[in-house]
């Protein structure tokens, strides 16, 4: 942690707290704490040492998003984009697969990476796209569709891609990565969200938008498939996006935990509610769920980082670690919303908004419906034709 605390120090995170109401209230970018963490070399934290980084692996670094998701959620959400990136090309290289080493390179020199894999009704996530990627007569790639959700819209450099080459069974999944100032690329502002809001992850429209031949890194079969590619994205992304929610899980724990102690009850003689028997036990309740929580991230992390094989229960352990922390997020905000007063039903409240973030954890990949289909099959093999 002191690590962590040395870049992410108590001032800075001071400011970023701070700044998280305005944010919210214009429905504007986080573009000043994107700032300081650049300034700060956060986003280059899991650039090695040797290659001008922070030389961090993905236990220290979901640490340093969940304390930064504790003081400003969607902040913490935008910048998981760009750490995803530098996860997948992390867990590629630590297992003999350097594919992705360019991205490395390019964060070491401050470029700004963004997640542009989300695409309206596909269901299929990885296994299959709705943008289509044409050979282009350049070499490299010309990719035409939406891509929705691509958190940190106003400030990413480079969008990594994916799309769909040809048809039936010769049909391949292109991935690679376009620049923002292709004439292809146009960012539709359709931002204006219940929570979540600084994030600005407006949605792309790509018209022919030109990726080069240097940065097709991937072409895939249609459908499900063992590709070191694919377990990459799925453990950077779910345990990325499963830290923020840890974090703003914290946050709530820490405000029901607070807020009691500052209400009285006027027909126990003045009492704190803090001594309420029946709250004590629902912030404890809460807690309990916190340090089953904890535990959970740091061990999926970890095991990450030290190349455990876990087979084929790695992907049920990151969609159940991602789901619950969304469902821990989510509860553990409307607790301390219950114990903490009608106050913090008004617009402004820190809780009120927590509380609209966290909703957002209904909607990341794996959601219930796909994290139960996912753990069924591990136990019960896939469901009959």
């Amino acid at each position: 942690m002191d690590a962590i605390r040395a870049i992410l120090t108590d001032d800075l995170l001071g400011r970023i707290r701070s700044r998280a109401p305005g944010y919210d209230a214009g429905n504007t970018f986080c573009t000043e704490d994107l700032a300081e963490l650049r300034g700060a070399g956060y986003l280059a934290c899991m650039v090695p040492v040797d290659r001008g980084g922070l030389g961090w692996g993905l236990e220290r670094t979901t640490a340093a998003q969940r304390l930064l998701a504790a003081h400003a959620p969607a902040t913490a959400l935008a910048v998981n984009m760009h750490l995803v990136w530098s996860a997948v090309a992390q867990l590629l290289a630590a297992r003999g697969d350097d594919r992705l080493d360019f991205v490395t390179d390019w964060v070491a020199a401050g470029e700004v990476l963004a997640f542009g894999i989300s695409e309206a009704g596909n269901d299929a996530v990885l296994f299959d796209s709705a943008t289509r990627a044409d050979p282009s007569p350049r070499g490299g790639y010309d990719f035409t569709g939406i891509k929705i959700f691509t958190s940190l819209a106003p400030a990413w450099t480079k969008l990594g891609v994916f799309g769909k080459d040809g048809e039936g069974d010769a049909a391949r999944l292109v991935h690679g990565f376009i620049d923002r100032g292709d004439p292809g690329v146009e960012t539709i502002e359709n931002w204006d969200t219940l929570g979540m809001r600084a994030s600005q992850s407006h949605s792309t429209r790509l018209v022919g938008a030109h990726a080069e031949a240097s940065t097709i890194h991937s072409r895939l079969p249609v459908g499900p498939n063992a590709d070191p590619l694919v377990f990459g994205i799925f453990a950077a992304f779910l345990s990325l996006t499963a830290s923020v929610y840890v974090g703003l899980a914290e946050r709530g724990m820490e405000l029901a935990a607070e807020k009691p102690s500052q209400r009285t009850s006027l027909k126990d003689g003045g009492r704190a509610l803090a001594q309420d028997p029946d709250i004590r036990w629902q912030v404890a309740d809460a807690g309990l769920e916190m340090l089953r929580l904890d535990a959970q991230l740091r061990m999926t992390t970890r095991d990450l980082d030290d190349l455990v094989d876990h087979g084929a229960s790695w992907f049920p352990r990151l969609v159940a670690l991602r789901t619950h922390a969304g469902d821990t997020a989510r509860r553990t905000v409307q607790l301390a919303l219950q114990v903490s007063g009608g106050g913090q039903y008004f617009r402004g409240s820190e809780l009120e908004r927590l509380y609209r973030d966290a909703l957002a954890s209904l909607y990341h990949p794996s959601d219930a419906e796909s994290a139960h289909s996912t753990v069924a099959a591990w136990l019960l093999g896939p469901p009959a034709d």
